[in-house]
């Protein structure tokens, strides 16, 4: 017999809600034949496209290429749960861990940045679905209560409109039976419609007259002469500089390979909530919404009144897999739907459309990492790990400073100076990840308690998340 959360699932469809638009653009044509640049971004993400605008400002006159082997914003870019977050280093936490003498300085980064990214799309008229509505971290167990605590008062420490929502309070803003305490933070977080986002920025760089080429793979980097010559499917760019913003997709520097692990992120959307299941679980702020557990979810209403809902499983596949097919995973779509109607038990009989994974570029610092190659020619900027929305731009600015080779206040932070662990080669990459995996969902049922292996992690600066 069919269990509800199975027939939820029923006529769902693997379609990506935010690129199944009726106005999506149409393709732009490939690059064919040679061209020449002064610098080429590799990448048509959010990454790689704000790169472009940033070059184009600092310097009109500047040669700007895009090369892009998909489509804009297909990639993490297009598959995200759209929450647009002011933190460059993955949470607070994660930064008080690593570079706690620079989180003053990384929390007003962020905050600038997150008001920049608002205004840009203000003045361009990029329609993203933009919402500064902030989030709920909720607590769903009683041990999680002291940790939604603590997360309030750093918070404050470092001026954010927070507050602390006890059991009574959480559940009269989200009608969840599951919440036993939440952080609200009201200022850190805009929700965003992401595909849009990217097609804006898109054509907001093609206005400034970067050429933008998509379905244009690129195979090698070489140096020639003082620049780089970057091999395309279709051709070849000579460039002075290159900038890589390839995410989750292969390295095309052996750096990246070390650094950047692909990890499978599944979601579902639901079907337009009716007004009575609108009201049936409040919500009317909109928050973008994420549990306390280590395998957590992520959840956000939608323009036209949908509950995207994701999360929980962060499956890594041996040699850094990457493969169509390894979006199709059953068990985990069953489990999200089960989750999802434990979480709001009154939308029974409320169904799915849209299911889809994407791969997050993971390191072990959980955020971005930057460096250089070919003799400082090319300059990466990868390992978003989840919360690359509005970090994209700082990593954008970042990554050009390093191309042009600026002193500036971003290039002097030892966040960016520094590098992520890396991780080890296979099989120990695999065998490492997944005994991690296990290790984070035994301290969940455990009350937090991290194990031997975690805290080992956590000595070494290492970690595994999405």
């Amino acid at each position: 017999m069919a269990t509800s959360h199975s027939r939820a699932l029923r006529d769902t469809e693997h379609r990506i809600f935010w690129l199944d638009q009726a106005d999506a653009p149409l393709p732009r044509a490939p690059l064919e034949g040679g061209a020449e640049a002064d610098l080429v971004v590799v990448g048509g993400g959010l990454t790689g496209l704000w790169t472009a605008i940033e070059a184009k400002n600092r310097d009109p006159a500047r040669e700007v290429v895009v090369l892009e082997g998909e489509r804009v914003a297909f990639g993490a870019s297009g598959r995200n749960g759209g929450f647009c977050d002011a933190s460059l280093t993955h949470g607070i936490e994660n930064g008080m861990s690593r570079w706690p003498g620079e989180m003053p300085q990384l929390e007003q980064m962020g905050r600038r940045n997150l008001d920049e990214m608002e205004d840009f799309l203000d003045r361009t008229g990029i329609d993203a679905a933009w919402e500064r509505t902030g989030t709920l971290s909720v607590a769903t167990e009683e041990h999680q209560v002291g940790w939604v605590a603590e997360q309030v008062e750093k918070s404050r420490r470092f001026g954010w409109d927070s507050e602390l929502l006890d059991r009574d309070a959480a559940q009269a803003v989200v009608h969840s039976p599951t919440y036993r305490a939440a952080a609200r933070n009201r200022d850190a977080t805009a929700m965003v419609d992401p595909a849009r986002m990217a097609w804006g920025l898109a054509h907001a760089a093609e206005a400034a007259g970067v050429r933008v080429f998509e379905g244009t793979p690129v195979r090698n980097l070489s140096k020639t002469g003082a620049g780089v010559r970057v091999d395309c499917a279709g051709g070849a760019v000579n460039a002075r500089r290159v900038v890589l913003a390839t995410s989750a997709y292969p390295g095309l520097v052996r750096a990246i390979r070390r650094y950047v692990v692909p990890v499978y992120d599944y979601v579902l959307v639901t079907e337009p909530l009716t007004p009575e299941q609108r009201e049936s679980i409040g919500w009317r702020g909109r928050e973008g919404i994420g549990d306390s557990a280590n395998q957590f979810h992520y959840y956000r209403q939608t323009r036209d009144d949908r509950i995207l809902w994701g999360g929980y499983d962060a499956v890594y596949h041996f040699g850094n897999g990457l493969d169509a097919r390894l979006e199709h995973r059953p068990e985990t779509f069953e489990k999200l739907a089960e989750h999802f109607f434990a979480t709001f038990p009154q939308l029974e009989g409320l169904r799915f459309t849209h299911r889809w994974a994407g791969a997050i570029d993971t390191c072990s610092r959980f955020c971005v990492t930057f460096g250089r190659a070919l003799g400082g020619r090319a300059v990466y900027a990868v390992g978003f790990t989840g919360l690359g929305v509005g970090a994209s731009r700082f990593g954008a600015q970042t990554a050009l400073d390093l191309a042009d080779h600026l002193d500036t206040e971003r290039t002097r932070l030892k966040m960016v100076r520094s590098r992520p662990v890396p991780f080890p080669p296979e099989p120990l990459r695999y065998a490492g990840i997944e005994l991690t995996r296990r290790a984070l969902a035994r301290a969940d049922r455990h009350q937090g308690h991290r194990g031997p292996w975690l805290r080992a992690l956590d000595r070494l600066g290492m970690g595994f998340d999405s």
